[in-house]
């Protein structure tokens, strides 16, 4: 190996380890605290449960996401949306279409939700580690919920000025995370060496035949563990499956050390509160202090991580046409990957705050996570079933079954945390199912209410006026679905008003079902004066559209574009025109020089 090549490979894993690792490099800090506050920490319920931990990241995170959804991905891209884009080529329209869209709609919901549970649990749970420093040891619950949300508060304020800038101290702290972990895990086993014995999967067996229904119940706390393990699938995009999976190998092994030192400690210290923070200051008091911090710095990057994948998710939603369009900023110039959106930073904010005063401790939302988790997880579960099984590749399909299966499990387990708070992760998430549905389907009335003419009918009168010899001097823009179809406003503006210009450009912008990828075709000569121009963009591709008609010789004087007066009594209707009113449209979304702006009102009957 090159010595470039050596930089690039370590480089890779460091990016990794601080963009995709944080949330679930986390889990460290409450899982077995969790746990621990469910079950008698008994020695052989320990080993059960260490083995429960280990063979649930070997199973839901290893298998599933590492070796199998890495596997599947469009120009190394990753996610749900993805895995609908590539079944959705597979699958004839129908029922099945139809399951596997509402499938992809659930599980990009569920994402959206858990987006505001993670911070809340991440940052409240570090900052719950200062009750152990004795002369803070008095501090009442509300001064920590005032902390960690000052700690959100300023972690949100600083999100338009993109991560890109900060992610280079990411990767190197979360190794320092990453690297105590290890040795705080060591230095454990070293104490009690017996606890190596746990990684055999017979103790987890017997944990659950002996607790019975109660050691089932126990398994929605176990999923704690591998919570952020769908970002190593949903993050491949920003670095490529490789550094992603070199990088895991190191976590897998950290947290795998670490959780066998944790149990360790608890075997030795069966009264211990906080098992994490207990270990460590019974292994080094001194380091106490320093490992609290570099706690707090490892769970803002674990949110932040959260954070920048909430937006690309929505970046996805918007340009697949399934959310509306939000205003969109682009924080880096090299990396297309980092965008701001403000509208969903200061609603998660919001979201996270509300969470925080709510449930107030970090084991209380203990009881809202993992649902989302595990339905995320299934449904990747089931949509890779259905992919491998339509490919050459069904071997696979047996290995992806009994994950799925796994996650099932974990699953229903999770159902009995519902009246607990669970039903939180519900009500998250269905704010964003609920704004998908009304959307497309909004969006599908409506142009089926607008009824737009065919090019040739419309050239018919277009010509007659044209021929006038009325022609307003310069280029005019209007934006189309696609050439072939004409919407209402081009028929009300340059047919019944007669604004009819010289040059007159149809534009159409279409995104295609890849990720990335720019191309566009200028059609001369639709008709005297008119031509068309379709432009082919990724669903992940940031382009600026000005620049683009330049280069293609479009000098436009003025731009139109319709805007939809939505008369209705439906409520669902209602609510699709109130979110339209409140998005911005096409043409601002798309940053449009606001002078030469005209929009054209069409009212439509829904």
């Amino acid at each position: 190996m090159k010595h470039g090549e050596a930089g690039s490979y370590w480089g890779g894993i460091i990016k990794a380890m601080g963009l995709v690792f944080g949330d679930i490099g986390t889990s460290p800090i409450y899982t077995l605290t969790v746990i621990i506050a469910l079950t008698q920490p008994t020695r052989e319920n320990i080993f059960g449960i260490i083995s429960l931990i280990v063979w649930t990241l070997m199973i839901l995170v290893n298998i599933e996401y590492a070796l199998l959804a890495m596997s599947l991905s469009r120009k190394g891209e990753g996610g749900t949306i993805v895995l609908r884009e590539i079944l959705v080529r597979m699958i004839k329209s129908g029922r099945r279409m139809a399951f596997v869209t509402f499938l992809s709609y659930l599980g990009v919901a569920l994402l959206l939700g858990d987006g505001v549970i993670t911070p809340a649990i991440s940052i409240l749970s570090a900052v719950e580690g200062a009750l152990l420093i004795p002369s803070l040891s008095g501090l009442s619950q509300n001064a920590i919920i005032l902390i960690a949300a000052v700690i959100a508060i300023i972690l949100f304020v600083f999100q338009f000025k993109g991560t890109d800038k900060v992610a280079n101290a990411f990767g190197p702290i979360m190794i320092a995370w990453f690297v105590s972990l290890t040795l705080s895990g060591i230095m454990a086993m070293i104490a009690y060496p017996g606890i190596i014995a746990a990684v055999s999967p017979h103790h987890a067996i017997s944990f659950l035949v002996k607790n019975g229904l109660a050691g089932f119940f126990v398994l929605s706390e176990v999923i704690l563990c591998a919570t952020g393990g769908e970002a190593l699938y949903a993050d491949m995009g920003h670095l490529g499956r490789k550094p992603i999976r070199r990088a895991w190998y190191f976590v897998f092994a950290a947290l795998v050390i670490n959780y066998m030192g944790q149990g360790a400690f608890t075997i030795l210290h069966p009264d211990t509160k906080n098992t994490l923070f207990g270990m460590i200051q019974w292994e080094a008091p001194l380091l106490y202090v320093p490992f609290l911090i570099l706690t707090i710095l490892a769970t803002i990057i674990a949110s932040q991580a959260m954070i920048s994948g909430v937006f690309a998710i929505v970046y996805q939603g918007i340009t697949t046409r399934i959310l509306p369009l939000f205003k969109v900023d682009y924080t880096s110039h090299h990396l297309k990957s980092q965008i701001y959106i403000g509208a969903v930073n200061w609603l998660l904010l919001i979201l996270v705050i509300m969470i925080m005063l709510i449930f107030r401790k970090s084991e209380n939302l203990a009881a809202a996570y993992g649902l989302a988790v595990t339905g995320t997880m299934a449904i990747t579960g089931i949509m890779m079933t259905m992919i491998f099984a339509r490919t050459t590749k069904k071997w696979k399909v047996p290995v992806a079954l009994l994950v799925t299966m796994a996650d099932f499990v974990f699953l229903i387990s999770n159902l009995y945390k519902l009246p607990h708070g669970g039903y939180w992760s519900l009500i998250l998430a269905s704010i964003p199912l609920g704004a998908i549905l009304i959307w497309t389907n909004g969006q599908r009335a409506l142009y089926q209410a607008l009824r737009p003419l065919d090019l040739d009918t419309f050239l018919i009168s277009y010509e007659q006026i044209y021929g006038k010899g009325r022609t307003i001097p310069g280029t005019a823009l209007f934006f189309v679905k696609e050439w072939i179809t004409i919407p209402p406003y081009l028929v009300h503006c340059i047919i019944r008003s007669n604004i009819i210009y010289e040059r007159n450009v149809l534009i159409s912008i279409v995104r295609t079902d890849e990720p990335y990828g720019l191309k566009s075709h200028l059609k001369a000569g639709l008709g005297t004066g008119l031509d068309g121009l379709e432009i082919r963009a990724g669903y992940m591709e940031i382009f600026d559209i000005e620049q683009l008609l330049k280069r293609e010789g479009v000098l436009e004087k003025v731009i139109f574009y319709g805007v939809e007066d939505i008369a209705t009594v439906n409520p669902i209707w209602k609510a699709f025109s109130s979110i339209k009113k409140l998005t911005p449209n096409f043409v601002q979304f798309n940053k449009l020089p606001a002078a030469k702006l005209q929009g054209v009102v069409t009212r439509v009957e829904m």
